[in-house]
């Protein structure tokens, strides 16, 4: 059987570009070469940034585990201060009586910080979320000592002397407006279609907002939450006017109560190097305490905000 060849077609020629589409195509080039040049700098601007703006919290946590690493031992965490001038002795008393002001203060400062942002949110244009908004404003800029003068007029003058209760409401008066702002601004970031959802389901305005909206913003406010507590924590002029401190054991919440910023103000003014390692000794653990609230924090709200795959 006979076979053709079938004919070569000539491959197309391509035309040679004008001079203009070769013009365009260097000033297109050159625009993106610097185009990645800036996008080149602007990212080593944003990590220069990043690192700096955790740089100096690394240099104090270092330079505090320089300084009272060395005076950290199992009595530190399990004895009381020893009398002035003894050595030995720990902060015991001050880290429990920390934990009970911050347990205080959150069941002051979350249910009326969170319920205020709330209302601030949903009713943002009316006169009295105005008002508050202001307010609110106002307060988280007053000093502490200002917290600590108003707690003393209404717990500790009333009931006859200092307690663990005017120190927590010291300190929960604090946290309230960091919360309400914190809570307004997540809250406003929840897409509407979410209410309007929920809306049509039949569900309340109030169920709405706090099964549907208040737990999608969660994420943000447990941040804002950790924020207000990591800035209690560490509160000195505000217990000196109403929990007075402890040197000795004592979780009576009507009775004066120790509290470790408290007693590393007391331990820096003295006169004696044991005292002044024990002050460094008790930031480090105030750091420590504040590093471990916040991964328990990340660690028990995490199912809600990582997609779980189904």
């Amino acid at each position: 059987m006979r076979s053709f060849d079938s004919p070569t077609v000539p491959a197309p020629r391509r035309p040679h570009p004008s001079g203009y589409q070769r013009a365009v195509a260097q000033r297109t080039a050159q625009r993106v070469g610097r185009r990645r040049i800036v996008n080149g700098i602007m990212v080593s601007l944003t990590i220069i940034s990043a690192i700096i703006a955790t740089l100096p919290l690394l240099l104090i946590f270092g330079y505090m585990l320089v300084r009272g690493a060395s005076s950290l031992s199992l009595e530190f965490f399990t004895e009381i201060p020893a009398p002035v001038g003894e050595t030995g002795g720990g902060m015991a008393n001050g880290i429990v009586g920390t934990l009970i002001l911050i347990g205080i203060a959150s069941s002051v400062g979350l249910p009326v910080g969170m319920g205020a942002g709330l209302y601030l949110a949903e009713k943002r244009a009316t006169p009295l979320a105005t008002t508050v908004r202001f307010l609110s404003d106002v307060l988280n800029g007053l000093p502490s000592i200002i917290m600590g003068i108003f707690a003393w007029e209404v717990f500790v003058r009333p009931l006859g002397g200092p307690s663990a209760l005017a120190g927590g409401f010291a300190l929960g008066a604090m946290m309230v407006p960091l919360i309400t702002r914190t809570t307004e601004e997540m809250v406003r970031v929840v897409p509407i279609s979410l209410r309007e959802a929920a809306l049509a389901l039949g569900y309340p305005r109030w169920r709405t907002s706090l099964t549907i909206v208040l737990r999608t913003a969660l994420a943000g406010i447990v941040t804002g939450v950790l924020v207000a507590i990591a800035r209690i924590a560490g509160e000195t002029a505000p217990l000196l006017f109403t929990s007075f401190g402890n040197n000795f054991f004592s979780v009576a919440l009507d009775k004066p109560i120790a509290a470790l910023s408290h007693q590393i103000y007391i331990f820096a003014k003295q006169p004696y190097d044991q005292s002044i390692a024990y002050a460094w000794a008790g930031s480090l653990v105030l750091i420590a305490l504040i590093l471990i609230i916040s991964l328990i924090a990340r660690f028990v709200t995490r199912g809600r905000f990582i997609g779980t795959g189904d």
